[in-house]
């Protein structure tokens, strides 16, 4: 699967609170570990798990290699 950065980060943007622990509690990770999947930098404490980023127009190109994080945020905003 194959969006830009800034779509991902919109999508991150748009999650209501406390949605990012909902997501690592039910696909079992760090909640660091899913706010690095949307472009954030905790890598301390949580690693980076499925995706891959290329410079680029509009943010750059972000390769989902596993869309179960994503497929769970546009499920949550589905409900909003």
């Amino acid at each position: 699967m194959l969006i830009t950065f800034n779509e991902l980060r919109r999508v991150k943007d748009q999650l209501p609170s406390g949605s990012m622990r909902k997501i690592a509690e039910i696909v079992g990770i760090k909640e660091d570990t899913v706010r690095n999947y949307f472009g954030g930098e905790h890598l301390i404490s949580g690693g980076i798990v499925g995706i891959h980023y290329e410079a680029g127009h509009d943010g750059g190109i972000v390769r989902i290699e596993d869309p179960t994080i994503y497929e769970l945020a546009i499920e949550i905003l589905s409900k909003v």
